[in-house]
């Protein structure tokens, strides 16, 4: 069994690997590198095979998005740790070491972040987990470095190895074993999410998930999906539910599914406002979605969740009504 992959989940993004490649090979000498391909239609696996023959291809038969693209890749690596890299990472000198430490002497963490900041702004955190990710108590998420929209500037303000509630699946750290344990993403989420569906999963049996500051990449973000595209905003809208059909506590569960529902639509009103229609049409598809999809995920629900502490009940309420705009005035 090796000791670390780092598998880079691929799709159509052979000019991505041509730039992101080389950090990742020059970097990563602890590392087997794996390129695991959604079956791409473009010349990423002839580009791999003859500018970099020592890195591992998996070839998925179909684009299976996110979730089940990994599921069916991870399935062919035996190795003790993943690191699960977006095609859109520049990784930086060193940065595998301190995540191997933290996992050697901490045999409670399963999951850990880098920090990850912008790659066109590199002084910036990036939208995509920054310095770790949290959730309010009706599901959405946001991150010390990113409040909704707005980045903090990184001043070494989040240069500390701490606890967090989820880690970006740009840059995702997991032991195996646990992965097969929690028999790895959920699929019915195809992108967007399923990281935090998985840690909370991972939360509810009893492990710990870990930001780490030492280890730095740099993300391009939406390199996939675009942040604008009305795709997007479904997927979000209707994972967060499904999330947390799964998740919550069984006393709180139905209760905060329909606060989140209101609060839905007051985000989707917020887009007609805006001139935004199509993104309040995925809105309303999400939730048409989600019914369909409910009963199935409340079967997938363990026998026992965990009473979460969450940082703040609102999210909204801090930044929309307080101003917060930075993690700080929120929680």
């Amino acid at each position: 069994m090796e000791k670390i992959a780092v598998v880079i989940l691929n799709w159509n993004g052979v000019k991505l690997l041509e730039q992101f490649l080389p950090s990742v090979i020059q970097y990563s000498p602890e590392a087997t590198v794996y390129v695991a391909d959604n079956a791409s239609t473009d010349e990423s696996i002839a580009f791999v095979k003859k500018n970099y023959p020592t890195i591992k291809i998996v070839q998925n038969k179909t684009n299976q998005g996110f979730a089940g693209g990994y599921n069916e890749a991870l399935q062919h690596i035996d190795a003790e740790i993943y690191a699960l890299v977006n095609s859109d990472i520049e990784v930086t000198e060193n940065w595998l070491k301190p995540i191997l430490e933290t996992f050697e002497t901490e045999p409670e963490t399963a999951i850990i972040q880098p920090k990850i900041l912008d790659f066109k702004k590199k002084d910036y955190f990036e939208y995509a987990g920054a310095a770790g990710g949290f959730i309010d108590q009706f599901g959405y998420p946001f991150c010390r470095g990113r409040i909704f929209d707005n980045l903090e500037k990184d001043n070494g303000q989040y240069n500390d190895d701490t606890e967090i509630f989820w880690a970006s699946g740009a840059c995702f750290f997991i032991r195996s074993s646990i992965y097969k344990e929690l028999k790895g993403f959920d699929e019915d989420f195809f992108a967007h999410q399923e990281e935090i569906d998985l840690c909370w999963r991972t939360i509810n049996k009893g492990y710990k998930i870990k930001y780490c500051s030492e280890s730095i990449v740099y993300h391009v973000g939406g390199a996939t999906l675009q942040q604008a595209n009305p795709q997007k905003t479904f997927l979000n809208f209707r994972n967060s539910l499904l999330m947390l059909t799964k998740n919550l506590p069984q006393n709180t569960l139905f209760q905060v599914l329909i606060i989140r529902m209101l609060l839905d639509g007051i985000a989707g009103m917020k887009f007609i406002i805006g001139g935004q229609f199509s993104h309040c049409w995925a809105i309303i598809r999400a939730h048409f979605s989600f019914y369909g999809l409910f009963l199935k995920n409340y079967k997938k629900r363990e026998k026992n969740q965990i009473e979460i502490y969450f940082k703040t009940k609102s999210i909204v309420y801090g930044y929309y009504v307080k101003n917060g705009t930075v993690f700080g005035d929120v929680i």
